[in-house]
Order: structure tokens, then C-alpha cells, then sequence
């Protein structure tokens, strides 16, 4: 087909990718939808670990959420792609990027236990920070003055929700950093991977090694959990999954500028959940750090966007 010329969208477009960028945007709702559908599950799953944490140990409760994830996420992909799914060659990319995250997940669910929810999640919204800085030294990308200018900004947020409270809040705010300093490097890693594994591919590779993983964990640190528990702890493993699946669905139906800014309503969810059941009412020092850190990854996603153009599902 002939690519349409003379306008402004440019001399490499044809008739055809532009229906499908249309196409695309009228899918726009729906992936906000979904974005605002998963922000949910995030923080209900969340506020269970924090919960379940109180009772069983950290290793427990996510042995539980890996073996019951990778269940549903093997019902929601493997009927539309099959086995061939798990076909790489970068096993090794696969375990150690799982091992990372086992590490990452171990650490956000102790900081659960011993920080207000919402302070935790607010100081994992630093990972995009920590992302770009692991993207500069092992991929490479330039930093600039403007992704300067946001990772400074967003470790004063940091820091502002990490000061006030308790030593038991300090020492969660140290867990919950470590785990948005590791996630930003499974984030940088899985940008280098993506230009040979599919999102399936990733999550797959990524569920069945964080289940072998807290599996030989298991018998170091497992007490029988209550009929009703265990159902607690599966219901948990499902309720992140379908998150996790809602959060790919969104980011394949619309553009990373359109619903990415609706993930940060976790944040929103996770102090009403805080505050309903353990009563946590947010700071003025949480609120304030919040806003910074959300403002900073907010402005590298619009930085980042801006000089790429509207990606064209080619699913479509």
C-alpha cells in the first residue's frame, strides 16, 4: 500500500498503520480501565501480605501467591499460545531476573509488616527512578539533565516518607527502598530482553521461577496455615495475578502515556485499605513525599513518551 504523503503525519505511514493507531485510540478507555481494574487487585493483594505477614512468615505467604499466580497465569496464557511460549535462549536471563525479583518481593512484604501500606507502596513508586539509573549503566542510555533532575527529585520524596515514625517505620522504609532499588533493575533488565522474549514469555519464565524458588524456601520457615487462611493465601496468589494480567492487557491496548499515569491510584487504594484496617492515617510528610515521587516518575514518563511516537499495535 502506498504510504500517505504530503501531510503531516509524516512519509511512513501508510493508510493502513493509521487505521490501526485509530483503532488503537478508540481502545484507549478500555485500557485505562483496566489499568484502574489492576491498580485495585495490586493493592488488595498487598493489603492481604501485609495481613498474612502478621502470621506467617514472609516466605510462606509468598510461596502461597507464586504457586497460586503462576496457576492462573497458566490458565490466561497457555490456551492462546501453547507450550512454544517457554521456548528462549536466555535461560539464564530468566533466572537471574527472577532471582532479583524473588529478593525484591521478599523485601516489599517485610516492609508490609512493619511500615504503614501506603508508605511502602509509596517508596516502590520510586523504582521507575531507579530504573532509569540502571538503564544509563548497564544498557547504556543517556540521562540528561531532565532524568537528573526527576531521580533527585524523587529520592527527596523518598525521603520525606521514609523520615517520620518509629524505628520499626524507618527500618520498613529501608526494605521498602531495597525493594524499589532491586525492582528498578529487574525493570532495567527486562527493557534489554524485551527485544527477544515476548511479555508472555517473561511471564511465564518469571512465575515458574519465583515458584521453585519460595518452594525450596518452604520447608525452612512453613507453619499449617487455618482452612480459611489458606484460602486467604490462594485468593492472594489470584488476586495478583489477574492484576498482573489486567496491567499487560492495558499497556497492549493503549500507549504507556495514556494509562500509565492511572497506576499511581494504588497509592490512593492502599491508604483507604490502611487506614480502614489498621487505622493509618497518612502524614503530611507521606502526602508531600508521595506527590514528589509520583510527580517524578510521572514527568520521566511523559519525558520519555513525548519524543517517541504512537506505537501501532500490530496485533491489531
Amino acid at each position: 500500500m502506498l504510504g500517505i504523503r504530503g501531510n503531516s503525519l509524516g512519509p511512513f505511514l501508510t493508510a493502513d498503520s493509521v487505521e490501526r493507531a485509530v483503532i488503537r485510540a478508540d481502545r484507549i478507555p478500555l485500557g485505562i480501565l483496566l489499568m484502574l481494574g489492576a491498580t485495585v487487585m495490586f493493592a488488595v493483594s498487598s493489603a492481604l501480605s501485609k495481613w498474612q505477614v502478621a502470621e506467617y512468615s514472609f516466605v510462606e505467604v509468598l510461596f502461597f501467591r507464586a504457586i497460586a499466580s503462576l496457576a492462573t497465569c497458566a490458565v490466561l496464557i497457555l490456551p492462546r499460545t501453547g507450550f512454544k511460549v517457554l521456548r528462549t535462549n536466555r535461560l539464564r536471563d530468566h533466572l537471574g531476573r527472577s532471582a532479583t525479583q524473588a529478593t525484591a518481593q521478599s523485601l516489599i512484604i517485610i516492609a508490609f509488616g512493619l511500615m504503614p501500606l501506603a508508605g511502602a507502596v509509596a517508596i516502590n513508586f520510586s523504582s521507575p527512578l531507579f530504573a532509569t539509573l540502571f538503564a544509563a549503566i548497564w544498557l547504556q542510555e543517556k540521562v540528561g539533565l531532565a532524568r537528573m533532575a526527576a531521580l533527585g527529585a524523587g529520592f527527596i520524596g523518598v525521603m520525606l516518607v521514609a523520615a517520620p515514625g518509629a524505628d520499626s517505620f524507618r527500618l520498613g522504609a529501608v526494605f521498602a527502598l531495597a525493594n524499589a532499588i532491586l525492582f528498578g533493575s529487574v525493570t532495567a533488565a527486562v527493557r534489554g530482553m524485551t527485544t527477544t522474549e515476548s511479555a508472555e514469555t517473561l511471564t511465564m519464565y518469571q512465575m515458574i521461577f519465583l515458584a521453585l524458588f519460595f518452594t525450596l524456601a518452604l520447608p525452612f520457615a512453613f507453619a499449617w496455615p487455618t482452612p480459611f487462611d489458606a484460602g486467604a493465601l490462594i485468593a492472594n496468589g489470584v488476586i495478583n495475578a489477574i492484576g498482573q494480567y489486567w496491567w499487560t492487557r492495558a499497556l497492549s491496548l493503549a500507549p504507556p502515556s495514556a494509562v500509565g499515569p492511572f497506576y499511581y491510584f494504588m497509592l490512593v487504594w492502599s491508604a483507604a485499605l490502611g487506614f480502614v484496617f489498621w487505622g493509618d492515617l497518612p502524614t503530611l510528610a507521606l502526602l508531600g513525599g508521595s506527590a514528589i515521587v509520583v510527580g517524578s516518575g510521572l514527568f520521566l514518563l511523559w519525558h520519555e513518551t513525548s519524543k517517541k511516537p504512537l506505537p501501532v499495535d500490530e496485533s491489531l
